[in-house]
């Protein structure tokens, strides 16, 4: 196997993370190991180990009587997540705001005009484009990354990503939330000119947007709350 070639657990992983997170398996569904073996074309030792990660990130609850199966998505949930999220982020933001140099505000500014230069939204079954969820998980990463601390930067990408479950749920709200990019660059402009609070406010009142988009079509029906449904 060549330097840098990912390992089949690897692979696994990325795979079942995917279709778990765009609901292709929705959540609450039992894993059944043999099978999933098969779909993704990987032995048993490299799928429990893929298993063993997303259960570990949140993805997926394991127990000795049920085994493996996808983590539900409820309300306490995602409103505790939330605010791990406000705090986490407020003090990697605070430190980075305080002690990012030239090369901070590069970082934040390119990674802001990439995410915006790539379309939000397509016309598949999933609301947003996938380019566009990579440059926008980019531009979080962005605003702490002067924080000083890789813990506080690795908390804050945990986050996002259990997050992103949540913000499909939420997709067909998405779809007709038309404020996301005047969202962002108002976090971009305050980060930018060291307004602390100002940047720390807006960045929790964007992720308290999202969260009220989700609580309501959780809320809506069971059906809604697997997003695994019919989508737009």
């Amino acid at each position: 196997m060549g330097e840098g070639r990912p390992t089949l657990a690897t692979s696994a992983y990325a795979a079942l993370r995917e279709a778990i997170l765009r609901a292709e398996i929705p959540p609450g569904s039992k894993l059944n190991i043999r099978a999933l073996c098969e779909r993704f074309d990987v032995g048993l030792s490299p799928m429990r180990e893929a298993l063993n990660r997303l259960s570990s990130e949140q993805f997926v609850t394991h127990s000795n009587q049920r085994g493996f199966t996808v983590a539900d998505l409820n309300v306490a949930e995602l409103e505790e997540l939330t605010r791990a999220r406000c705090w986490v982020n407020e003090i990697g933001l605070r430190q980075s705001i305080a002690q990012g140099g030239a090369a901070w505000e590069e970082d934040v500014l390119l990674a802001f005009h990439r995410m915006n230069r790539i379309p939000r939204l397509t016309e598949e079954p999933h609301a947003r484009a996938a380019p566009w969820a990579k440059a926008h998980m980019e531009f979080h990463r962005a605003l702490v990354g002067a924080s000083g601390s890789a813990w506080i930067g690795r908390f804050c990408s945990e986050l996002f990503e259990v997050a992103e479950r949540y913000r499909y749920a939420a997709r067909r709200a998405e779809r007709a939330r038309t404020d996301v990019a005047s969202e962002h660059q108002a976090i971009m402009t305050a980060a930018m000119d060291r307004d602390a609070d100002r940047a720390v406010a807006l960045l929790n009142a964007h992720f308290e947007q999202t969260t009220s988009l989700v609580r309501l079509t959780l809320q809506a029906s069971p059906s809604n709350a697997q997003p695994g449904a019919e989508t737009p």
